[in-house]
């Protein structure tokens, strides 16, 4: 009898620790995110859609979902708020269309999957998961990635879903401009479950005024995303073509397993030396399978945020 009930107090201390190292990180875009630029309404708008993020991500990982399940509800929600630029809240390109990319990657087997210059998917994270779980591919791009997410069943929307007058005043103040393209926000989620698997995805509308059929890092993996359970899980948001060039997730990814560095050891070097050097704009969130996480970034601000098994969600905007 003393050993089954020294048995049982085993495994519920098991099932305790590994509860308390289920986290979530979400991050909402990195770029020129000052306070005397932003407003105190908006800037409660954009605490309160991190903190819905963040709550409905932890929510699935309270009841013991996987971090897969988890990284898409919060990065749905992240899509269906217009502040971000995702989804619904995704920039014009220079043609005044809305294109979009979206990435996932399962960090215990290593699947993932992505689209990229979709149009009419309302969340573009269910669709880049479909294409990882229902094909044989990796990455879709525009009108067959359509098609696939149609006959998958995923919810379609007319082009003029993604129209908001924010995004659109943008672009014409840019076409004013015709100067060179600023990079602009992304969205992304990384998770470890109870089970200590990871998993990232990150979602985008890419840059205003972008022009020629450009596709950015979020769909690109080991760029803009990354997740595996022996390293880290890595959601990127910045100016795409360096994180494509540096593939900064996956060099994260490898300094921890190569180099024996900590997540925010590695985090600090990819982002604010290697990237800052070449004058690569933007930032990552970054988690290991041990609920370590680190959202190092080189710009003026990044919207960020995490939650742990506790519930209560810590939301950061600027750099100090």
């Amino acid at each position: 009898m003393r050993k089954v009930f020294l048995a049982i107090l085993a495994f519920v201390a098991t099932v305790g620790s590994a509860q308390e190292k289920a986290v979530l990180v979400v991050h909402g875009g990195a770029g020129t995110i000052t306070r005397s630029g932003m407003t105190p309404e908006m800037e409660k708008q954009y605490r309160d859609g991190l903190e819905q993020s963040l709550r409905s991500g932890q929510a699935v990982l309270a009841r013991g979902g996987s971090s897969i399940d988890a990284v898409e509800t919060a990065i749905r929600v992240l899509e269906d708020n217009p502040l971000f630029n995702a989804g619904k809240g995704s920039v014009f390109t220079h043609e005044g269309k809305n294109e979009l990319d979206a990435a996932i990657m399962d960090g215990k087997t290593k699947k993932a999957g992505s689209v990229a210059g979709v149009t009419i998917i309302r969340n573009p994270i269910s669709a880049a998961r479909a294409v990882m779980e229902k094909s044989a591919h990796v990455m879709m791009v525009g009108r067959g990635a359509e098609l696939f997410a149609t006959k998958m069943g995923l919810e379609i929307v007319d082009p003029s879903y993604f129209w908001t007058e924010r995004r659109w005043k943008a672009l014409q103040r840019e076409l004013r401009k015709e100067e060179q393209q600023k990079p602009i926000g992304t969205v992304g989620c990384v998770a470890v479950d109870k089970n200590g698997n990871l998993a990232a995805g990150t979602s985008t509308g890419g840059m205003t005024n972008k022009q020629f059929g450009r596709v950015g890092d979020a769909p690109i993996i080991g760029a803009g995303t990354y997740a595996e359970n022996e390293s880290v899980a890595v959601s990127g948001t910045g100016h795409g073509e360096f994180f494509i060039r540096w593939t900064v997730a996956y060099d994260i990814a490898a300094l921890m397993k190569y180099r024996g560095m900590t997540v925010q050891q590695a985090g600090d070097e990819v982002i604010n030396k290697k990237l800052k050097a070449v004058e690569g704009e933007g930032g990552v969130i970054a988690l290991d399978a041990k609920g370590n996480f680190a959202m190092p970034f080189n710009s003026e601000g990044m919207y960020r945020g995490w939650i742990g098994s506790d519930g209560v969600p810590h939301v950061l905007i600027y750099k100090d």
